[in-house]
């Protein structure tokens, strides 16, 4: 019977086992390789750039009178960004002097009916002391019967009215005291005045909103002639100084992670670019604990979720190019260095 195998087919066989083995040979260790790549530098996608977001609100209220900047301009500390109308607030600061202004000539009056008082009152001590020092002379000169008891009569008298002068100059003396109060600014009318001459003058001051930091506009729809009510959020401020990253790693990522290992940064929104960062810290619970609605599972069908904890990564460097400005909420890739376990 004739071999229908062609020639040379068992050795075509033999080389594609062989090729077949390799093949897999290749494939497991290119899966150990990647497995301990991960171990080392384990990365997340889930993770998203941030940086401190400031809500713009006045302290005060009052109609816009225009309005410095727009929608992602770059600003500096203290750069004016809207301005509140001044005429209400200029009429209430000069009310305000005003009222001060009459406080004091009140406090002043006040002092000097209080030192006219006072000045009564050393009179009318003045007028008893000597209207004491008679009755005391014509008390003994009765004794030896030189005086009449009509002389003796008159001058005490006149010393009960001193006295009683003495008493009303006192009361009035105290009533013209409690009026004045303490002098000049120590006033307790002066000072209630002086307050709210300093509540108008920073109200004034505070129609002029300014930048707070440096950073971007955002989410600005203000006009001048819009109404603006104090502590109304009206837009926001993107700082520009200190940027992290939160990134969410599984739970069987981190058991080599620690704060301070160098990391890796790629930013979706510009391919090619690479950034570095440090580990500054690690959530002290998974997402899921902290949302609104923990997930709860009490019907006995349970299955395991691996969760993911954050991660927070401070950004340590910058793009070089100003056209790639960072942008909060962008997706990165983050990859941390753990060949360094003693990191701090």
């Amino acid at each position: 019977m004739r071999d229908i195998h062609p020639p040379g087919a068992g050795k075509m066989k033999h080389f594609r086992t062989i090729f077949l083995l390799a093949a897999i040979v290749a494939i497991a260790v290119g899966l150990w390789f990647w497995w301990q790549h991960e171990k080392v530098y384990p990365s997340t996608e889930d993770a998203y750039l941030q940086a401190h977001v400031l809500t713009i609100s006045p302290q005060i209220g009052g109609r816009v009178a225009s309005v410095a900047v727009t929608e992602n301009q770059h600003v500096n500390a203290g750069d004016v960004l809207f301005q509140i109308n001044t005429d209400d607030l200029k009429a209430a600061l000069e009310a305000a002097q005003a009222q001060y202004e009459i406080a004091r000539e009140i406090a002043g009056a006040s002092v000097s009916s209080l030192s006219g008082a006072e000045a009564q009152l050393d009179s009318a001590r003045a007028a008893l002391t000597e209207a004491q020092v008679e009755f005391d002379r014509t008390s003994k000169l009765r004794k030896l019967g030189d005086v009449s008891q009509s002389a003796m009569d008159k001058v005490s008298a006149e010393r009960d009215q001193a006295q009683a002068a003495v008493e009303a100059a006192q009361s009035a003396a105290d009533a013209a005291r409690d009026r004045a109060g303490t002098r000049g600014d120590g006033n307790a009318t002066v000072r209630a005045a002086l307050a709210d001459l300093r509540v108008a003058r920073l109200n004034l001051e505070r129609s002029r909103v300014t930048a707070p930091a440096s950073g971007w506009v955002a989410n600005i729809d203000l006009r001048p002639g819009s109404l603006v009510t104090p502590n109304a959020p009206l837009f926001s401020l993107v700082e520009d100084g200190d940027w992290w990253i939160d990134a969410n790693f599984k739970e069987t990522d981190l058991n080599r992670v620690r704060p301070g290992q160098p990391v890796k940064i790629a930013i979706g929104m510009y391919p090619g670019l690479s950034l570095s960062g440090k580990v500054e810290s690690i959530g002290a619970g998974s997402g899921a604990a902290f949302s609104l609605l923990p997930a709860q599972n009490a019907t006995g069908n349970w299955v395991k979720v691996t969760q993911r904890f954050p991660v927070r990564v401070h950004l340590e460097s910058r793009p070089e190019d100003p056209a790639m400005q960072l942008r909060v909420g962008a997706s990165t890739t983050v990859t941390v260095d753990t060949s360094s376990m003693d990191a701090k």
